[in-house]
C-alpha cells in the first residue's frame, strides 16, 4: 500500500466517501508524497512524454508566437513572461533561445515559473543555466504588468469532480473503501443544473480549480493588457469519464496504488473560455495551430543537410505533434487576449 493511499484511507475513515477532485489532489499535490513533487515524471525514463521533449519545433514557435504577441502588444518595456506547470523547462529553454534574435524581448521580460513541486523546480533551474527567473506558486502573486503566460499539459493535471446521471437524478461519484481495493461509489448532491435530456449514466466533469485559474489568468490579461496560449487534450464541451493514469508510458487503473501514477482528464475549453470572461478566446487544433505558425517549412529547415536517422526523427516529431491520428487533433491550442485586441498569430 502506498503512502498516499494510506492517507485517503484515513480520510475515507473519518470523513466517508472522498470526492474525486480530492483524491485526485491527493496523488498528484500531497506536499510530501504526491506523484509531482516526489519525481519527474517526463520523457523516456519518466511516465509521458509532452511536445516540448518531442521536439525543439514545438517551443520554437511558442517562442515565435510570444514575441509576435509582444510586438503586437506595441512592445511594452516590461511584461510578466509566465509559463504554468514548465515540466523540465525544455519548453521556456527553447522560447529564451528565440526570444534572443528578437530585439529588446528578452530585455522587457520578467520570466515568473508557477511551479510547487521542488524536485521540478531543480530540474527546470538546470534547464535555464544563467537565466534570471522567479519561482512562484500562484498566478496571483505576479506583478500588475502586461503579460504573456503559456501552459502546455497543465490543465489537465488539476482534480476534477465527476457527477453521474443515476435514473432521473445527477450523483457526485466518490471514492470508497470496498474490502482490501478502493473502489468509484455515488453520493447525494446538490442540484447541479446539468438537465435531464442526457443518457442515464452520462458523467460529466467540472474542476473548479481549473475555473479559478483560468479566471485568475482571464483578470491578468483584462487588467493589464496581454495574452495567454494554452495547449492540452480536450474538447470545446463534452461529457463522459476521461480519467485516466499513466504509468510507465503506459494506462493502468487509476485506484491502483495512488501517487505512483499520473492522474489527468480532457480539458473543457468551453469551462475555461467562460471563466476567462470578458476576455476574447480563440480555439483551434494543436496541428492547425502548428501548421499556421511554420512547422512544416521549420523541419525542412532543419532536415537539410542531415543524415537518413535524423531526418526521420524530425519527420516523425512532425507527425506525432501535427498528425489528427497523433496529436494533431486531440490537442487543442487556445488563445486568451483582451477583447479588441489584434486577432493573434496562428488562429
Amino acid at each position: 500500500m502506498t503512502p498516499v493511499e494510506n492517507i485517503i484511507r484515513e480520510e475515507i475513515a473519518a470523513g466517508g466517501p472522498m470526492p474525486l477532485d480530492r483524491y485526485m489532489e491527493l496523488c498528484l499535490s500531497h506536499p510530501v508524497h504526491g506523484y509531482y513533487m516526489a519525481r519527474d515524471p517526463f520523457g523516456a525514463a519518466g511516465d509521458f512524454t509532452t511536445a516540448p521533449e518531442i521536439s525543439q519545433m514545438f517551443g520554437e514557435l511558442v517562442g515565435l508566437w510570444l514575441a509576435q504577441t509582444w510586438i503586437n502588444l506595441g512592445r511594452p518595456n516590461q511584461f510578466n513572461l509566465v509559463e504554468l506547470g514548465p515540466g523540465r523547462g525544455t519548453l521556456m529553454a527553447d522560447v529564451l533561445r528565440v526570444g534572443q534574435s528578437v530585439p529588446g524581448f528578452l530585455d522587457a521580460s520578467r520570466l515568473y515559473l508557477v511551479e510547487n513541486s521542488d524536485t521540478l523546480r531543480s530540474a527546470q533551474q538546470e534547464s535555464l543555466p544563467g537565466v534570471q527567473a522567479n519561482w512562484l506558486s500562484h498566478v496571483t502573486e505576479l506583478q500588475d504588468l502586461p503579460t504573456l503566460l503559456i501552459a502546455n499539459e497543465f490543465f489537465d493535471a488539476l482534480p476534477v469532480a465527476q457527477y453521474q446521471k443515476v435514473g432521473d437524478v445527477w450523483l457526485e461519484r466518490v471514492i470508497r473503501v470496498d474490502g482490501d481495493n478502493l473502489a468509484f461509489g455515488h453520493r447525494k448532491t446538490a442540484e447541479l443544473g446539468f438537465g435531464m435530456a442526457l443518457p442515464d449514466g452520462t458523467i460529466v466533469e467540472r474542476s473548479a480549480s481549473a475555473r479559478r485559474i483560468a479566471s485568475e489568468i482571464g483578470a491578468l490579461v483584462n487588467d493589464h493588457g496581454g495574452a495567454a496560449l494554452i495547449f492540452d487534450y480536450g474538447d470545446a464541451q463534452g461529457s463522459g469519464d476521461t480519467l485516466q493514469a499513466v504509468r510507465g508510458h503506459a494506462y493502468t487503473d487509476p485506484l491502483a496504488e495512488p501517487g505512483l501514477a499520473d492522474l489527468t482528464t480532457h480539458v473543457n475549453f468551453g469551462d475555461l473560455a467562460r471563466a476567462v470572461e470578458p476576455c476574447a478566446i480563440f480555439l483551434t487544433t494543436q496541428g492547425q495551430f502548428l501548421a499556421s505558425m511554420g512547422i512544416a517549412e521549420r523541419a525542412e529547415t532543419l532536415v537539410r543537410g542531415k543524415g537518413d536517422e535524423a531526418r526521420a526523427q524530425i519527420n516523425a516529431a512532425l507527425h506525432r505533434l501535427t498528425h489528427e491520428d497523433e496529436m494533431g487533433r486531440l490537442f487543442k491550442a487556445m488563445a486568451i487576449t483582451r477583447a479588441g485586441d489584434p486577432k493573434p498569430l496562428g488562429f
